[in-house]
């Protein structure tokens, strides 16, 4: 009797749509209770139901609401649609296809963990370049395995990399040193995910931190014998390895007591091994073999972030956008009127009614003006979100805004850089001054791309131009060697004026040695002594963790030594006037 209605107990008429297994029987009713309807075939009573989901305990209304509804009742979905997954956004930049750790790559990994343990606890110099082809090496045979070949974007970002890791081999200050690294590393991430799109840039670089847990998942198969062939290429060099390893040592042991010459060599090539180190050296290779084994997992099968979906925003009615768009213009275009004036010859009257100096007017309005240059890179991207895109008008009124707007940016990028080049020369550089000022261009680099971008009738190479933007001015200010640059500038000044401050000398780093021993007298002795007071009491570090820069002061100081820090050092600082003011004139 399926499909047809059955008459009721008691003559009551049937409701509609009650038949063989009543409407709480059918798909709602299953979705709602969760259990097929009991009970006599069309009744409305306890489990059977009237309506899309039931009117009994088993629930009414679309996908049940009542006692007897399942814990996955929810919004109401259309048969056969299947229910939401978490991190479903990431769905259309799954690879294709991931091909098995291979022997060489897991040998790799190993390698360049072993070599972190090693290298790394020491310092940071050439032994980033050497970690670095191990795990390009692993990296290149995961990729072959995979059946890909390099392109020119690939090994465009690969040698901007390696570019970005020779900075801790030349030099000693921490920042450029961190941010060189870090750099290098969302390099190296893009060259293997590659990437054209915002979304496909933007999410490769960091891809590597949601690759080093799955990156020893998917090596460690092969270590479990997952492959067969793997694992008879890889026990054989691991023998091999092993018995170099003793090799080595039975012999190098000999050899160095028979010749001190030898045993200086082999002291300097063999780390010393403290049992107080090893849980650090455990950690480095940890560290080492994780990161090996990520990059390697990505060249295997990269995520295409450049599939990822990203709605655009919802366009604006054109007097909505254009308004406040039209205003700030007229802001911007009184705020260069303005610097036109004071160039011309208004300075000294804008001082005056200021009430300001010329060094205070200069350092207040450069922060001011970075972070106007900021905000209007967020204004124009979330402006550019939500633009009228509707007619060819709309977009020319698109382009017409957001150009000025990034042209009259450019006049306060010129504006603060000149503000901050006064204040350099009245007051001296400092590393802080230099990076921002750094930054500085870096933005006015990226307002030009941006306006080319307007004026062309595709924008696809944007997202990689902003990065290789990005990424030559972090190179160009890490190779430069901030710090050397700091001290020639206030050095110079010094030898023009006879004026120095030493607050800007005072934290760099020994790549400011060289400048710093041109000063004369107590000068000298109470700059060097500010900067190199934390070169190693105990001699050198090993070759693989000393920076040229660090030789280099170490042989500026045993030709012409610096007076010890605690007795002639202090007192050379105290003649000079560093514990009473600042400023110091020869």
């Amino acid at each position: 009797m399926s499909g047809f209605s059955v008459p009721a107990a008691d003559g009551v008429p049937p409701r509609p749509g009650a038949g063989a297994g009543g409407a709480g029987a059918g798909a709602g009713a299953d979705a709602g209770a969760g259990v097929p309807a009991a009970g006599p075939t069309g009744a409305f009573g306890p489990a059977g139901g009237y309506g899309p989901g039931g009117y009994g305990p088993g629930g009414y209304g679309p996908g049940g609401h009542g006692p007897g509804a399942g814990a996955g009742a929810g919004p109401y979905r259309a048969p056969g649609t299947p229910a939401p997954q978490p991190f479903q956004w990431l769905r259309p930049s799954d690879p294709e296809r991931k091909a098995p750790a291979s022997g060489r790559t897991v040998l790799a990994a190993v390698l360049a963990g072993l070599l972190s343990s090693w290298l790394l606890i020491d310092g940071l110099g050439v032994d980033l370049l050497l970690g670095a082809a191990v795990v390009t090496v692993g990296a290149g045979a995961a990729a072959r395995a995979a059946g890909r070949r390099p392109r020119a974007w690939t090994v465009l970002w690969s040698a901007l990399a390696l570019a970005l890791l020779a900075v801790p081999a030349l030099y000693e200050a921490g920042w450029p040193v961190l941010l060189s690294t870090v750099s290098a590393l969302g390099l190296a991430s893009l060259a293997l995910h590659g990437g054209r799109r915002w979304s496909g840039v933007l999410l490769a670089l960091p891809g590597l931190l949601w690759q080093l847990v799955p990156g020893l998942v998917w090596g460690g198969r092969t270590l479990r014998g997952g492959r067969a062939g793997n694992r008879g290429q890889l026990v054989p060099v691991l023998k091999g390895v092993l018995v170099a390893v003793v090799l080595l040592t039975v012999f190098g042991a000999l050899f160095a007591g028979a010749d001190a010459a030898m045993a200086n060599v082999l002291e300097g090539l063999v780390p010393s091994v403290d049992l107080g180190e090893l849980p650090a050296r455990a950690a480095l290779f940890v560290l080492g073999l994780a990161t090996a084994l990520g990059f390697a997992h990505i060249a295997a099968g990269p995520r295409r972030w450049d599939r990822t979906v990203v709605r655009p925003g919802r366009a604006r009615g054109r007097l909505e956008w254009a308004l406040p768009l039209a205003a700030l213009n007229l802001m911007f275009g009184a705020f260069v009127v303005l610097q036109a004036v004071v160039v011309l010859g208004g300075a000294e009257a804008v001082l005056e009614r200021t009430g300001m100096s010329r060094s205070e007017y200069a350092r207040q309005g450069f922060w001011q003006l970075l972070v106007v240059t900021v905000l209007t890179l967020v204004v124009v991207a979330l402006a550019k979100r939500w633009a009228p895109r509707g007619t060819e008008a709309d977009r020319r009124m698109v382009r017409l805004l957001l150009g000025a707007l990034c042209l009259l940016t450019l006049v306060v990028v010129a504006a603060a850089l000149g503000r901050m080049w006064f204040y350099v020369d009245a007051s001296g550089l400092t590393s802080l001054r230099l990076w921002v000022l750094t930054v500085e261009i870096w933005l006015g680099v990226v307002f030009v791309l941006l306006i080319v971008a307007g004026l062309t009738p595709s924008a696809g190479w944007l997202p990689r131009a902003a990065v290789l933007s990005a990424v030559a001015a972090a190179a160009v200010y890490g190779l430069m060697g901030p710090d050397a640059m700091v001290a020639e500038q206030n050095v110079a000044r010094f030898e023009r004026t006879g004026q120095i401050d030493l607050r800007n000398v005072g934290s760099l780093s020994v790549d400011a040695v060289p400048a710093l021993d041109r000063l004369p007298g107590d000068y000298r002795t109470c700059a060097l002594n500010l900067v190199a007071f934390d070169l190693r009491a105990d001699g050198p570090a090993p070759w693989y963790a000393t920076s040229l820069a660090e030789s280099r002061a170490r042989a500026i100081l045993a030709e012409r030594p610096s007076p010890d820090r605690l007795t002639d050092g202090k007192n050379a600082c105290d003649r000079v006037g560093m514990s009473r003011h600042y400023a110091f004139e020869g």
